[in-house]
């Protein structure tokens, strides 16, 4: 089938894209590049040995320009991607979070309905599910109950304004898959993880750490009730965590319906370090900082539904992660501006 990719040149879009390719699949991609590279498209052309038709245009802009953005281009499905994803930047500005991250879903759906096209899988989050209140989380926890971030909100929300959708068109099959916390990068080290500025998530800042881009890495609090004092947190392989999708995309049913996208380990931010000494041989300098607004100490998935329904588990360490993350950020410590090819 072909499908769109909706921010289909960020993180985890691009190796998305990658296993769709390689199962057989065409990928169209629609990108802003606000936060993302057409040379992370290129790469992924190169690795699939494919060409990728990009569709540059802001999702969340009024929904002529994205339906005029896409004139001509046919699609059967979308894995919706785009949106902002950080949570601590969202405290601090979240109308642009909410308008972002509901419009961008708004005109998606208004999109689907106008062509017709029923299959939807959604980039969701465990920031759904708030403060646990029980670990495992599986898909039975509560959703919207005591959520600690506008980027959660808006996930939540989303997940609400799809199941609605839904419900007044029949036909639209959905699948919400609540992520846990990817990292790593395509084992080649040729695409990987690339934030603007400074990283908002703990593994990038890792590898910039260890490859001397950033001086030191900083540990939002040491006082969780966690084995060290730091927030524990399930961290999944970006490449599990595509194949995640390509399963979904391939086994979505009636309805609508949630996984859970995780291992079922934690693994504590010091841990994560050592891990990353390990696999990188380089010290990971840090320091503790006061803990983040939004951070909650500990979330563990339970992904035994994903695992039944879906025919998919988790494949790859922890440490092969930061093995890959190690590979992609000691080749471009610059990432995608490495050698002068930004977006």
């Amino acid at each position: 089938m072909r499908v769109l990719l909706t921010g289909g040149a960020g993180y985890i879009g691009t190796h998305t894209a990658l296993v769709l390719l390689e199962r057989g699949h065409e990928v169209l991609v629609l990108d802003d590049f606000s936060n993302s590279s057409r040379e992370a498209v290129r790469r992924v052309e190169e690795l699939a040995g494919a060409e990728i038709p990009v569709v540059e245009v802001e999702l969340a802009a009024p929904n002529s320009a994205v339906a005029a953005a896409l004139a001509g281009q046919d699609f059967d499905a979308a894995i919706h991607f785009a949106g902002l994803k950080a949570v601590g930047e969202s405290v601090q500005q979240p109308i642009r979070y909410y308008r972002t991250n509901l419009d961008s879903t708004l005109n998606l759906l208004e999109l689907l309905g106008d062509r017709g096209v029923d299959r939807l899988v959604f980039s969701s989050s465990a920031t759904v599910y708030g403060d646990p209140q029980y670990l495992p989380q599986d898909e039975e926890h509560p959703v919207g109950q005591g959520l600690t971030n506008p980027y959660g909100w808006s996930k939540a929300m989303n997940e609400q304004i799809i199941r609605d959708a839904q419900a007044a068109r029949p036909e639209l099959a959905a699948v919400l898959l609540r992520y846990f916390n990817p990292v790593g990068a395509h084992p080649s080290g040729r695409i990987g993880e690339d934030p603007a500025g400074i990283p908002n998530n703990l593994m990038p800042f890792i590898s910039q750490v260890a490859v001397g881009v950033r001086d030191r890495l900083s540990v939002f609090g040491d006082s969780y009730p966690t084995v060290d004092g730091t927030g524990v947190r399930d961290y999944i392989h970006v490449m599990d965590l595509a194949e995640g999708h390509v399963a979904a995309l391939e086994r979505i049913g009636a309805g609508v319906t949630a996984y859970n996208l995780g291992s079922g380990t934690g693994s504590s931010v010091l841990e994560v370090v050592r891990a990353f000494e390990e696999a990188s041989g380089r010290p990971v300098p840090y320091e503790v900082v006061q803990p983040r607004a939004g951070d909650v100490a500990e979330v563990v998935a339970n992904p035994e539904k994903a695992n039944a329904e879906l025919g998919w588990r988790t494949v790859r360490s922890l440490a092969e992660a930061c093995r890959d993350s190690w590979a992609w950020q000691s080749a471009n410590p610059q990432g995608y501006r490495t050698g002068g090819a930004a977006a």
